[in-house]
């Protein structure tokens, strides 16, 4: 069981996170913490953890809950024993092995004799060849911290299980590991996760949003189902709103006239009737007052309905608020573009495939190209752009522009504001304010317009990137992905989803998000 009452958080800077959250976690529940980025999924996984103290509210668990973190740094400088927390066990095993029995040794084993055993066991099971403990987690790749962590599930056997983003740096033969795993735990599972695959195979999603968590009863797709009726029901009252606002305006304007006009009317025969102007003026008074009355009231309810359209806008999902508009290539579909001929790259004199590659990419094509890591994906990638020159074999390129997003997002320049790299892409003299409501477009405002590029998070950079694409007079010929949805939240994957979808050009991306695969529609694969 693990329940949080009333849970507050507030950062350093005295900036508040959230607050007021409350929910309860069953024995045995498999559970998705989803929510836009800077919503809190992180820093509230670390307050079941117990990593991180909140501001206000009671925290209870039935166990000490197992925690994987998204980012690893802080254990750079641990041995992989220290950063599982059983280096104390290990030392105190092997000190008795060597005949240093003691109190404390006993006491550190704690009847655990099988601790040695069972690491390789849990090594072995997530494809780590780790013999030796007391390697530093710095000399790791990402995929294999993650899967040190991963492995500590296995060694602690906990209750309890916190996972953030586990999948972010594993290839998909470590996914479908991860996958496996996720489906025959039988313990608590709290998950962290824009792998919309890995979401799937949990049992209730809790959304976190400036309003709170919100519980839905399903998997992934149930959530998305849900929502969609939510968005739709929003999109309803959004055009009856409208609609409500454009009468209540032209009522107003008709009252107006018509009132205006019996005045004027009513005046004439006064004039007539040779009122005298005292009277005159008491009438106009009356009259004027009258008008005055009728215009405040209909001004009243216009607003009141403005206000409220106002209010249900802001609701509409971040998506919905987005205008698309990238233009299509110019090339025609079938046309040759890269033709790679037994083409190998060396690596101090060792070939990097043990088979040279053939291959062909015309206009047109969607391809995926798979593969464990560290097979050469990005290598072959630059190669074909012609970024890195092949150690063997040729490769010929037709004229086409191509633009390369890498997982650093290197095409963005970090000392420029978010104005000024816009402007990079200004090929067609736009105003500034052209340039401006582009940026609004894609989810900028005036307070992010002087904002260093450095400052962005993932999914800043890459709607940043669309933003420029879509100001530049021609769209790319070729667009090249390379782990496209690594760092972006499920909202910003969706945006990328969309964005592609439009697209008509030469698509090419190295990824191992299959969901995202068959979103975007991809007709062909280079597998590894």
């Amino acid at each position: 069981m693990l329940i949080l009452q009333d849970i507050t958080y507030v950062h350093p800077n005295r900036d508040l996170l959230f607050e007021h959250i409350n929910l309860a976690i069953n024995k045995q529940d498999k559970v998705a913490l989803i929510g836009n980025n800077g919503a809190g999924k992180s820093t509230l996984l670390k307050i079941l953890s117990g990593n991180l103290i909140a501001a206000n509210g009671l925290i209870k668990a039935g166990s000490s809950p197992y925690y994987v973190p998204q980012l690893f740094g802080q254990y750079n400088t641990y041995t992989i024993a220290q950063a599982l927390g059983i280096e104390h066990k290990l030392r105190a095993l092997y000190e008795i092995l060597d005949g240093h029995v003691s109190d404390d040794n006993i006491a550190l084993i704690n009847d655990d004799w099988a601790i040695e055993e069972r690491c390789r066991e849990a090594f072995a099971n997530w494809e780590l060849d780790l013999p030796d403990l007391s390697k530093k987690m710095e000399t790791l790749s990402g995929g294999q911290k993650t899967k040190v962590f991963l492995a500590g599930i296995s060694i602690h056997q906990p209750q309890i299980v916190l996972l953030d983003e586990p999948s972010n740096h594993l290839d998909q033969v470590s996914r479908d590991i991860l996958y496996r795993y996720i489906k025959s735990a039988t313990h608590t599972l709290v998950v962290v996760s824009h792998d919309r695959t890995l979401l799937n195979l949990l049992d209730t999603v809790f959304e976190l949003s400036k309003s709170g968590i919100t519980v839905y009863g399903g998997n992934y797709d149930f959530y998305k189902e849900q929502k969609a009726i939510e968005s739709d029901a929003l999109s309803q009252d959004l055009r009856n709103k409208e609609k409500a606002l454009r009468k209540a305006k032209e009522t107003a304007r008709e009252t107006l006239e018509r009132q205006q006009k019996l005045d004027a009317r009513g005046k004439k025969k006064q004039e007539k009737a040779g009122v005298p102007t005292i009277v005159m003026n008491t009438l106009r008074n009356k009259a004027e007052k009258s008008t005055s009355r009728i215009t405040n009231a209909h001004a009243e309810k216009v607003g009141t309905i403005a206000r409220d359209l106002g209010e249900l806008r802001t609701a509409l999902p971040d998506m919905g608020k987005m205008k698309m508009d990238l233009n299509n290539s110019t090339l025609h579909k079938g046309k040759v573009l890269v033709t790679a001929r037994e083409v190998n790259f060396s690596y101090h004199d060792r070939l990097l495939w043990s088979q040279s590659l053939n291959l062909q990419i015309t206009s047109g094509e969607r391809i995926a190209i798979k593969g464990p890591n560290g097979c050469g994906k990005t290598t072959l990638i630059k190669m074909l752009l012609g970024k890195l020159t092949p150690g063997h074999g040729s490769i010929e390129r037709a004229t086409a522009k191509a633009i390369y997003i890498d997982q650093d997002y290197s095409i963005i320049d970090n000392q420029l504001t978010v104005y000024q790299q816009a402007q990079q892409f200004n090929n067609n003299a736009l105003q500034e304010h052209d340039i401006k409501i582009r940026l609004n477009r894609f989810l900028f405002s005036k307070s992010q317009w002087d904002k260093p590029c450095s400052a962005l998070s993932g999914g800043e950079k890459m709607r940043l990137i669309l933003c420029c694409l879509t100001i530049s007079n021609q769209a790319p010929d070729m667009m090249v992905l390379d782990e496209p949805t690594n760092n972006l939240d499920i909202q910003n994957i969706e945006i990328l989803t969309s964005a592609i979808n439009q697209y008509q050009g030469t698509l090419l991306v190295v990824c191992h998000d299959e969901y995202f695969l068959n979103q975007i529609n991809v007709q062909r694969e280079i597998v590894f």
